[in-house]
């Protein structure tokens, strides 16, 4: 069975699932392709239902719950720190923040960021121009999200407030960033596709080595080290299985993020185990 897998075009996607696109694992009938999108154009594809498996944001789920369920397996979490806000050197300190430049309105990041400061004004940008907008001054600040958050410094930015950092010292939680989402159309082979993932996961975090230099061509400037760090940072335990605490945490998420009227109230939250 034909089914499509679409995930951000990023080193810590690649690693995830590298022994899928490599045809490392025998996977019972079922073919994958791989959809590469960065992750706001995939929150925008869920809307309309478009892929079988796809990764999205936490913010985006409750805008899709009804075509998705969530999988256990597959999420990027942040421990302790996420997604940064960021000015240039020469910002002054302690300045009100005129505008903030976002990677897209339904990102995690931007959830957190208006919960955070909820009058702050915002800008959508692509992700992977922000940092560049910010050094040039078209926007005072810029939300990073992916590698950004391991290179501002050498653009000559500097962190105003870690993201996630700012949410675990609020709610004693770790920041569920993105997860991977099984269209409710394949309810019934749920299992055996959730199976998959998690069995590419876990053999990533087993081969590490090869599972990296497959990520490599995805790491958008990072040096091995840093590559090594950022997909140490979003694949391990909590991606092989959010577990009570990580779904706790989502839950947490979207209920804060309800109240303040940033997303529809979402009561039930649907997992594929």
């Amino acid at each position: 069975m034909e089914l499509t897998l679409a995930h951000s075009p990023d080193a810590d996607d690649a690693f995830m699932f590298y022994a899928l696109a490599q045809g490392l694992l025998d996977t019972g009938g079922y073919a994958f392709t791989h959809v590469l999108r960065d992750i706001e154009t995939l929150n925008r594809a869920a809307l309309a239902g478009t892929y079988d498996i796809s990764a999205i944001s936490f913010h985006a789920y409750p805008y899709v719950a009804d075509k998705y369920l969530l999988l256990a397996c597959g999420a990027s979490v942040g421990d302790g720190y996420g997604p940064l806000v960021v000015v240039r050197e020469d910002f002054p300190a302690g300045a009100d923040l005129p505008e903030v430049a976002v990677p897209g309105e339904l990102t995690t990041a931007y959830l957190v960021l208006k919960l955070w400061r909820p009058d702050i004004r915002t800008r959508v940008i692509p992700f992977d121009r922000i940092a560049d907008a910010v050094c040039r001054g078209e926007v005072a600040a810029g939300l990073l999200i992916h590698e950004g958050q391991l290179t501002y410094r050498r653009d000559g930015l500097r962190k105003v407030i870690d993201l996630g950092e700012w949410w675990q010292s609020e709610t004693g939680l770790p920041l569920p960033l993105g997860g991977n989402v099984l269209h409710r159309r394949h309810n019934e082979r749920g299992r055996a596709i959730a199976g998959l993932l998690r069995e590419a996961i876990r053999y990533a975090l087993a081969h590490r080595d090869e599972g990296m230099r497959y990520a490599l061509r995805y790491a958008r400037g990072l040096d091995v080290a840093e590559a090594a760090r950022f997909v140490g940072m979003y694949v391990n335990h909590w991606t092989l299985d959010l577990g009570e605490i990580g779904r706790h945490a989502v839950e947490t998420l979207l209920a804060r993020g309800a109240a303040a009227g940033l997303v529809p109230p979402c009561p039930e939250l649907a997992w594929m185990d």
